[in-house]
């Protein structure tokens, strides 16, 4: 495992970490959930996600049991928070009220003094950024979190919450969670270039775009029992990569993968670490076997004739409208 910045801060973090979106506490058991957490320490993964809606917060207590005992100062813990986790109006956001309790709420089911990084998973419209941002800066100062980042930001919310610590003095974001693949480009016009520039580093999620690049879903095929295009509950997401053209394209990445050695996943991941302002590339799995196989990803060089050919075949099939990032923000917390 090779290990990278978080951004421009001085944290290091493994430059594949594991999170467990749609994973633990909703689609696999705990005793799964937790030979994939022994999987990831063994193949020298100690950075971890996950948030405090996942699996209505389930997903924070699994993965607190599942790293009891493990050395604390070992671990980069991040989580995050926005989205409801109760049903008081103030249960969700990021007033000052909200993240307050949030953060005693996220350490106790984590089993934890403190998190490595605390984000904020979504924009808030309804809160001043001023009251946000001082928050997070006092969790600093209280010792609960160490850093701050951010997830599905815009590059001018970025920019203005910079603008912002940098005129009150609180600490600034050192990151930011987007979804990004070889599909899925949109953070590379505005996003990218503006947290270069910042050393905010980018912590990004669905490298494989939810299993779509690891080739398993066959053009004029139903999708195979047991994946996330066939669970209710995961199939939304994966939507808008489930049509013929594009899975006839992903098939056709398969001779550059063998070429190089590589399964289809690890050709995904080791995309997007080609990004040197990625700092982490967060992988889920169901199975030990998923971990170890992804994590090979790390320390992968591609040659400029790969990208190349990479994105001859992908075409127009790459999503790179960054507009998409604001469109998919709630204005509202319900």
């Amino acid at each position: 495992m090779e290990f990278r910045h978080l951004g421009r801060s001085g944290l290091m973090v493994s430059e594949i970490s594991y999170g467990n979106w749609l994973t633990h506490g909703s689609q696999v058991e705990e005793e799964a959930a937790h030979a994939c957490v022994r999987a990831a320490l063994d193949e020298g993964i100690t950075t971890f996600d996950t948030a405090d809606v996942y699996a209505g917060t389930k997903a924070e207590e699994v993965l607190g049991r599942a790293l009891k005992g493990v050395r604390r100062e070992s671990l980069e813990i991040f989580t995050k928070v926005y989205w409801p986790t109760g049903e008081g109006r103030n249960d969700r956001g990021l007033s000052r009220k909200h993240l307050t309790e949030a953060i005693d709420g996220s350490l106790r089911r984590l089993g934890t003094d403190y998190v490595d990084l605390y984000q904020a998973h979504r924009f808030d419209y309804e809160t001043p950024l001023e009251e946000t941002l001082k928050t997070f800066d006092d969790l600093v100062r209280r010792g609960k979190i160490l850093y701050v980042g951010v997830s599905e930001w815009t590059a001018p919310q970025i920019q203005r919450a910079l603008e912002i610590a940098d005129r009150m003095g609180f600490d600034r974001l050192v990151s930011n969670q987007p979804q990004y693949s070889m599909l899925w480009r949109i953070i590379e016009a505005d996003v990218v270039p503006l947290c270069d520039r910042e050393g905010v580093g980018q912590v990004v999620w669905s490298p494989i775009a939810q299993g779509v690049l690891t080739g398993k879903y066959l053009p004029g095929q139903a999708p195979p029992s047991g994946s996330r295009a066939a669970d209710p509950v995961s199939a939304g997401p994966i939507g808008r990569f489930m049509n013929d053209d594009l899975l006839t394209r992903v098939q056709e990445l398969r001779p550059i993968a063998a070429d190089l050695g590589l399964s289809m996943a690890q050709l995904a991941i080791a995309w997007v670490l080609q990004n040197p302002n990625v700092s982490s590339a967060i992988i889920g799995a169901s199975r030990p076997e998923q971990v170890r196989e992804n994590v090979k990803a790390s320390g992968v060089k591609l040659g400029a004739d790969v990208l190349e050919r990479i994105d001859q075949v992908l075409g127009e099939h790459v999503q790179r409208d960054g507009s998409l990032v604001e469109r998919m923000s709630p204005k509202t917390r319900d």
